[in-house]
């Protein structure tokens, strides 16, 4: 097994409040992981320790085998991990095309100088990322909304199109934050199988968080389960779905017993 990502003892605090309590996480490369709890749990908090928005106050990130803990967003971006948000985050006033061209900023090579004076060189290289903006445009399955304006393109589109923009760096590692937050039952299944695909044809891990079950426990191959910012469970979906500590963070107190004793009733 090869790790892609782990996270040691990762900490973030604020004021005086732990959003992130010594939080261990190991995904294989390859995978699909879910990070699950309730509302306030630190999942997006995690998320943002991982892209480098926030830098933990203790603990360690490491990315392929290399700390990253401490880096800046755009470091961390150019090593291979891009992100969506739990709101989306497009460029309302650009284009379709245009937006998923900002994903690629972290690999364009040609600099502010050559694009001042249009080089040849910038020429080529804005030719060829308007290209492969476009075979993504159509691989997210929006082809012939190039030249609309984000703002105009209905909801479950603007998911895919920023998904579209994250591939734009060509991620080893893709961290998906309530990707199906807002959609139709139509949507979401489709949802799925886009996650699905990113992972199978283009080889890229996964990392999301979700509050849809069903997207979870259908799609993960490895759940970690976190509540008032620790980690309370980890394992397969079969595992977390019968797990006592998960079920008493989601449903209170008392609730692992009853569910333990409506299974015991069904079985006889």
């Amino acid at each position: 097994m090869t790790v892609l990502l782990e996270t040691r003892r990762v900490t973030k605090i604020f004021g005086g409040l732990i959003a992130v309590n010594k939080v261990d996480i190991v995904v294989p490369e390859g995978k699909i992981a879910s990070i699950i709890g309730p509302n306030g749990a630190g999942k997006t908090t995690l998320f943002n320790c991982i892209s480098g928005l926030y830098k933990p106050e203790f603990g360690e990130v490491i990315f392929n085998g290399k700390p990253i803990h401490g880096m800046i967003t755009d470091k961390i971006a150019a090593l291979g991990i891009s992100r969506t948000y739990q709101n989306i985050r497009l460029f309302k006033s650009m284009t379709a095309v245009e937006n998923i061209m900002v994903g690629f900023e972290p690999r364009i090579k040609q600099g502010w100088f050559s694009a001042m004076l249009k080089t040849p060189a910038y020429r080529n290289e804005e030719k060829h990322v308007i290209n492969e903006a476009s075979k993504l445009l159509k691989y997210v399955g929006l082809q012939g909304f190039g030249d609309q304006l984000a703002t105009n393109l209905p909801y479950g589109a603007q998911r895919r199109l920023e998904i579209a923009r994250a591939l734009g760096n060509s991620p080893k590692l893709l961290l998906l934050d309530e990707p199906t937050a807002g959609m139709n039952p139509q949507e979401t299944d489709e949802m799925k199988d886009f996650i699905r695909l990113v992972r199978g044809e283009l080889g890229i891990t996964i990392i999301l968080i979700e509050h849809d079950m069903r997207v979870v426990m259908d799609i993960s191959d490895q759940i970690s389960v976190l509540d008032y910012g620790q980690k309370i469970a980890e394992g397969t979906p079969k595992e977390i779905q019968s797990n006592p500590r998960v079920i008493e963070a989601y449903l209170g107190p008392g609730a692992a017993a009853l569910s333990e004793k409506y299974r015991r009733e069904k079985v006889q």
